[in-house]
């Protein structure tokens, strides 16, 4: 694929990563692509670079358009190798440029790369004059690294997002319009839950110093440029940030012998008696970054497990690290599971909700062997119980 023009003399230079099928931890199923943007006026600017792997890409796209000689500066917006893997490369062929970054970024690059480039720190406030056009930055610091920032260029309404509204999608399009609302959404939700969710405080924070700005493209690190869906990406943006929840529910379990399958079958089917939507998701099936793009849009969730080794499942103990670590709030909470003799692993989900200071308006259920008939009506009432928490 060649260097594409957005704007006149404005390429996206980035490199597509379509084999890449786990990011940390995430699932990646439709790969990812790491976005790069070469600006060409009076002065040349790298903004931002690729993962070193693909970074090949990358230096082919840009020597289309220009020698890499020419960059007079390369902007790191963030340091994470995704971004900034490529940087000694660059910096290698064009050992004039300037090393723009934050304060926090220059640390980092430091520590990551051991190398003493001619580092200009930027941040909120500052530009930078390219000759007909401008960069301006704005610090967004744990969105969602310590360093992290945007840059704006008003003369084009672009904004340079780096990771804040990211997807991890490789594809050939380069536009929102060119994937539909309803598809580009769903990835960045995914993302949104995955990355950015622990950081909403600051999120909001950026959102309000965004909110003067005119923007007619929005050009992340990682998936689509924005151009069409803007509103609609801003205003999920905000309610994600807010946690201005749907009114429905999430049911995340694993079973052994089909105890806690049937519970959460039965609570099921007390939710939905009540009118309430319920997802249920069994974590032999669904992987656990999946299931936090539900826990994103979600006001109840539901976890069932049974009790192993005194403890809970394997399966739902990395689920549930993984939900502390990204810290949903303003949740309603339950817990159910089964057990042999311990019956621990109820016990450790309510902790879990506790700790995640989650509201748990039902007692949980926690069912020796296998429910009878009589347990399995009381988790259909159970369920109805908390459609009526939820429906308050």
């Amino acid at each position: 694929m060649s260097a594409h023009e957005i704007k006149k003399g404005i390429y996206w230079v980035g490199a597509i990563d379509w084999d890449v099928r786990n990011f940390h931890g995430y699932l990646t199923q439709q790969g990812t692509t790491y976005n790069a943007y070469l600006v060409v006026d009076e002065k040349v600017v790298l903004i931002d670079t690729v993962k070193k792997d693909l970074a090949d890409q990358m230096l082919h796209r840009i020597r289309q358009v220009i020698d890499l000689s020419k960059i007079d500066y390369v902007l790191s917006n963030h340091v994470e190798p995704d971004h900034s893997g490529a940087i000694p490369l660059v910096m290698n062929a064009a050992p004039q440029a300037s090393l723009l970054t934050s304060k926090k970024g220059e640390q980092g690059l430091r520590r990551h790369y051991k190398s003493d480039w001619n580092f200009q720190v930027v941040g909120t406030g500052d530009t930078l004059n390219l000759g007909s056009r401008s960069l301006s930055f704005i610090n967004t610091p744990m969105v969602h690294w310590p360093d992290s920032m945007v840059t704006y260029m008003p003369e084009e309404k672009i904004l340079f997002s780096n990771d804040a509204f990211g997807q991890h999608l490789a594809t050939a399009q380069r536009y929102d319009d060119e994937i539909g609302w309803t598809s580009v959404k769903k990835d960045a939700a995914k993302y949104y839950a995955n990355i950015v969710l622990p950081f909403d405080k600051q999120v909001n924070k950026a959102l309000a110093a965004l909110s003067d700005v005119a923007i007619e493209l929005i050009c992340p690190s990682h998936g689509i440029i924005w151009r069409s869906f803007i509103p609609k990406i801003l205003r999920e943006y905000q309610k994600w940030s807010t946690h201005q929840l749907e009114p429905k529910a999430l049911i995340v379990y694993d079973s052994m012998w089909n105890s806690t399958k049937k519970m959460a079958w039965a609570l099921e089917q007390g939710l939905s008696e009540k009118g309430i939507p319920v997802t249920v998701r069994s974590l032999k099936a669904n992987h656990i970054s999946d299931v936090m793009t539900d826990v994103l849009t979600s006001k109840l969730i539901l976890l069932g497990s049974p009790t192993l080794n005194n403890g809970m499942l394997p399966t739902m103990a990395e689920f549930v690290t993984y939900l502390k670590g990204l810290r949903p709030k303003n949740r309603l909470g339950f817990a159910f599971g089964s057990y042999g003799w311990g019956g621990q692993a109820v016990g450790e989900l309510d902790n879990v909700m506790a700790s995640l200071k989650w509201e748990c308006p039902v007692p949980s259920l926690n069912v020796e062997y296998v429910p009878d008939q009589e347990e399995l009506t009381a988790a259909i009432e159970a369920g109805h119980q908390l459609a009526e928490a939820l429906l308050k």
